[in-house]
């Protein structure tokens, strides 16, 4: 892959070395989502695994929504 940027390397690949952030699957709301922890029983909703596609509009499960989850 080629990258023409005029932005200094140290710019473009900045953070690109760091951990990510772990990730949790759960099953909320009759949804199972990757989420990443933010407390107990609290999650930030990264991306929904198994679901119907009616979910998909639901604004409720939208990417970056906190949700409440049952740690089982």
């Amino acid at each position: 892959m080629t990258l023409y940027t005029s932005m200094p390397l140290e710019v473009v690949f900045e953070g690109f070395s760091e951990e990510m952030e772990p990730f949790q699957e759960v099953w909320a709301m009759g949804v199972k989502m990757l989420v990443t922890p933010v407390a107990p029983g609290m999650g930030k909703i990264v991306r929904l695994l198994e679901c119907s596609l009616d979910d998909y509009l639901n604004p409720r499960l939208n990417p970056g929504t906190i949700i409440s989850y049952d740690n089982v």
